[in-house]
């Protein structure tokens, strides 16, 4: 029996280096993990993607806003059904690699030709006593079959990993998916507030010009005006408030994005639009860029996608090498049930060991080693291209909360120049030293610059929201 092991075990070894020398070879490609140092210069540890959402936001509105759709959200809640799959899929590929056991029990009954040799067999046969066999003859059988892959080359167990590392990289799309919705939430909602603040600036700028056509259509009867200038500024308050209905329309499309990321069907969202102009982007610390590969949970991700599919490279290759497959059974066969449990007359048991080897034909085996070998190097494409993609967000939304700042500053003097110019052109227009042209264009000038002063807000407060995105906070 030893030297029958020890043969099985040779004639393993010896087809192990045939094989590994009959492995196609093919093209390997390593990942690049390097980053730079620093951002533009500066080198500081300290990230703000530490803060959790809860402290990094102060608005309470904003606050539960989040928590609900964090609850409700469809897509988030999709995604932890996916978590749930692939801890099942783990628990499947680890049980491939245990030995199976399987309870078997029947029943069933036989006739066989009097002239053959088992009918012959059972003519003359009896079982310690002068009857003849019954006709037909019954089949009882209980018995335990075992049957097992022994995992030589570590196919099973790789396969089991890798499960587990797609296990894990769901949960790291999950938290993708929570940084994301968190990033949405937030930005329309400082959306909502702009466009309030725009649906009060042109009502006020409406009721400005309404009251400047009232004092156009009294000179037109004094005869200081024309009805030129009358139908130009009717012109100008029916485009006012044709902009008016345009901004209603996009707080109601705002308003339901919110409550559909949230999970709920259309409601008014609470919100404090007066103190808007007073919001400002807190200070944001970017810290380094190699945190970038443990922060962001879609760097993660891909990182846990390439260790899967470099281990699905291994368990390709070892379907090129023998495998052992191990049977036995135990058991007690009658064909009387009295008889059945009778020891050791009824009992049977078998023992058997198989060993497959690929030899003709292999293609299909090489055509799914080459796609894994291909689909690995697709994921450290894909890893590579994540972590730059990481790193240049991170770089042009720093950059761009810099710049809007000073942007906005702007901004702020040129809208306080032009609302004292409307001043001025009233009272220039009323005495007839200026003419209703100048008027017009002054306060159109003023609406814009007032629009454009709350979308530059508004996007600074995207930019605050994105970079606290881009450098993976909202998930922990």
């Amino acid at each position: 029996m030893k030297r029958n092991y020890v043969l099985i075990w040779i004639g393993i070894v010896c087809a192990s280096f045939v094989f590994k020398g009959c492995t196609p070879v093919l093209m390997q490609k390593t990942e690049n993990k390097n980053v730079p140092e620093k951002y533009n210069n500066v080198q500081d540890t300290t990230n703000t993607s530490e803060v959790s959402w809860t402290k990094f936001f102060t608005d309470t509105r904003l606050i539960e806003l989040i928590d609900v759709a964090l609850q409700n959200n469809q897509e988030l809640n999709i995604t932890l059904q996916e978590i749930i799959i692939a801890g099942n899929e783990v628990q499947a590929k680890k049980g491939e690699y245990l030995p199976f056991v399987n309870l078997k029990m029947g029943a069933g009954a036989e006739k066989v030709g009097e002239y053959t040799r088992l009918g012959a067999v059972e003519k003359n046969l009896d079982i310690k006593s002068d009857k003849e066999f019954p006709e037909p003859l019954p089949d009882y059988l209980i018995s335990a079959n075992v049957s097992w892959e022994v995992d030589i080359w570590k196919k099973l167990r790789n396969a089991k990993k890798a499960a587990a590392l797609r296990y894990l990289s769901t949960i790291e799309g999950k938290n993708f998916v929570v940084t994301k919705l968190i990033a949405e939430i937030a930005s329309s909602y400082y959306e909502l507030m702009a466009l309030d603040n725009m649906l009060t600036t042109i009502k006020k700028y409406i009721e400005i010009q309404k009251n400047a056509l009232e004092v156009v259509k009294l000179q037109k009867q004094a005869a200081k005006a024309t009805e030129l200038a009358v139908r130009k500024f009717e012109a100008e308050v029916l485009k006012n408030q044709s902009y008016q209905y345009n901004i209603e329309q996009k707080i109601i499309e705002t308003e339901n994005r919110i409550n559909f990321l949230a999970g709920r069907f259309p409601q008014s969202i609470q919100r404090n639009s007066q103190g808007y102009n007073d919001l400002t982007p807190g200070t944001l610390y970017a810290g380094i860029p190699s945190q970038l590969l443990s922060n962001r949970p879609d760097v993660k991700q891909a990182e846990l996608e390439l260790e899967a599919a470099k281990l699905d490279v291994k368990v390709a290759r070892a379907k090129f090498y023998p495998s052992l497959d191990i049977v036995a059974g135990i058991g007690y066969e009658a064909f009387n049930p009295k008889f059945l449990l009778n020891t050791p007359e009824s009992m049977l048991y078998n023992l058997a060991g198989e060993l497959t080897m690929p030899l003709i034909n292999r293609r299909a085996i090489k055509a799914a080693y080459y796609n894994a070998n291909a689909k690995q190097i697709q994921a450290v494409y894909n890893y590579e291209r994540t972590v730059l993609n990481a790193y240049i967000e991170v770089v042009n939304k720093v950059s761009k909360i810099s710049n809007l700042g000073k942007n906005y500053d702007r901004k702020e003097k040129q809208v306080q120049a032009l609302t004292q110019s409307i001043v001025l052109a009233d009272k220039l227009f009323k005495s007839a030293r200026a003419d209703y042209l100048e008027v017009l264009m002054t306060q159109r000038d003023a609406l814009e610059a007032k629009m454009e002063l709350i979308e530059t807000k508004a996007q600074q407060m995207y930019a605050m929201v994105n970079v606290y995105q881009a450098l993976g906070g909202g998930w922990k």
